[in-house]
């Protein structure tokens, strides 16, 4: 598979809208967001009225001012009438092949425990041999309804049914979904994909909206029920330090370590037996 931008080849909305936007979100004013970019006030509303033409220097100086990720990056320089600055490979092909081999290196050295791969819309893309028998187990040898880690988490029929902490694991990563949308606004999919894990039966109404005063705890252990007992799980969460392609920056390896001796065992027992 060849490099591609095709994901930055539909149509997008013209650049004074997105600005906007951002600086919606990130409650900025155009005096605000001018000084910190260099420029006039009078220049940056010319530039979002459509007057003038941002130079694609400025788009960048912009971008860093919202601090945006390399997809939104692209998307504001389309926006402007430049070609995308950053590609985006898919992770099988030729271009991330180190990176790809560095990936399968961490998830293979986190056996017997289980580790996978996530994108920003929360697909599951690679997921290490722990992580298959600690899932056959938790789910008596049935598949997963869904390849995306949001419905299975919310899912009734799915990994939802023997999380044992459901509604404070739901709601860590409810507040995730919610802190990537700040970070990240103009994502509409992930837009659409709370949407429907919000609509799942049971879901508390409150969640919809981002709750700033609560503040989680540290690490929070995720609980399941087994035939073989409960087991209790801590997570990391490894990225790539600045990426220069769109699918490395979107990219997120999570790897599960026991949080109890009990579960250790169980993890090493299911090795041994595989």
């Amino acid at each position: 598979m060849v490099s591609t931008n095709a994901g930055f080849a539909q149509p997008h909305p013209p650049i004074g809208a997105l600005l906007r936007e951002w600086r919606t979100t990130r409650r900025m004013s155009q005096l605000e967001l001018a000084l910190e970019a260099g420029i006039s006030a009078r220049h940056l509303s010319y530039v979002e009225t459509g007057k003038a033409r941002a130079s694609r220097e400025l788009i960048g100086r912009l971008a860093d001012v919202f601090a945006m990720p390399l997809r939104e990056r692209n998307a504001l320089l389309l926006a402007g009438g430049y070609a995308p600055q950053y590609q985006e490979n898919a992770l099988a092909a030729p271009a991330l092949e180190r990176m790809r081999q560095a990936i399968e290196l961490i998830i293979a050295h986190q056996e017997p425990y289980p580790a996978f791969v996530i994108d920003r819309q929360w697909n599951v893309l690679m997921a290490n041999a722990a992580a298959v028998r600690v899932n056959q187990l938790l789910m008596d040898g049935r598949e997963s309804r869904h390849a995306n880690l949001l419905h299975q988490v919310f899912d009734p029929d799915d990994f939802r049914s023997v999380i044992v902490n459901w509604p404070e694991v739901a709601e860590k990563f409810i507040r995730h979904v919610h802190e990537q949308l700040a970070a990240v606004p103009t994502d509409r999919t992930l837009q659409d994909l709370l949407a429907d894990v919000l609509a799942y039966r049971d879901v508390p109404a409150h969640w919809r909206l981002r709750d700033l005063q609560d503040m989680p705890a540290p690490v929070l252990t995720l609980v399941f029920r087994s035939r073989l007992g409960e087991l209790r799980f801590f997570e990391t969460i490894t990225t790539f330090s600045m990426p220069r392609d769109v699918t490395l920056d979107e990219l997120r390896i999570e790897c599960a370590f026991p949080a109890d001796d009990h579960t250790a065992a169980v993890c090493a027992g299911l090795a041994a037996s595989a």
